[in-house]
């Protein structure tokens, strides 16, 4: 018997398993004092929701959504910040379970839309989204003050 995929609200008690996903995801080790400032702030946050996908018990991926009232759509509009599956379970409907739950949640606080930013080489992460109904409708342009 096949153990059966869970996804709740992630815990303060989660993070070791949400900081080695997301050091997947950006496939570096991170900052950890940097992580943990930010990690802190955001679960208290009412309007920031992280929710982890598990199997029988084990993490297998998380995805995270900020909500926030944006001028220019005079209402709240949903994004999401973060979102991985460990590569093993990538073909086991754990991220369409994942975003299933955080539409969820971005719906029930009463959110008209979400967005999510993807790099552009994740070609296989843009159609997952493509799938899940997003549309490519803005460039996304970042400027880094890493070296000024």
């Amino acid at each position: 018997m096949q153990a059966s995929l869970t996804i709740r609200r992630a815990s303060a008690a989660d993070r070791a398993n949400i900081y080695k996903m997301i050091c997947g995801l950006e496939n570096t080790t991170l900052d950890r004092a940097g992580f943990d400032m930010a990690f802190n702030r955001n679960i208290a946050n009412p309007d920031i929701g992280y929710f982890l996908a598990e199997i029988g018990g084990t993490p297998v991926g998380m995805v995270s959504c900020h909500i926030q009232p944006l001028l220019h759509h005079a209402a709240l509009v949903s994004e999401i910040q973060e979102m991985y599956v460990e590569p093993e379970y990538r073909t086991r409907q754990v991220g369409k379970a994942l975003m299933d739950r955080v539409i969820e949640f971005a719906k029930a606080r009463g959110a008209i839309q979400m967005e999510v930013t993807s790099r552009a080489t994740r070609e296989r992460a843009h159609r997952f989204y493509e799938r899940e109904g997003f549309e490519k409708s803005h460039v996304k342009l970042v400027r880094y003050f890493k070296n000024e």
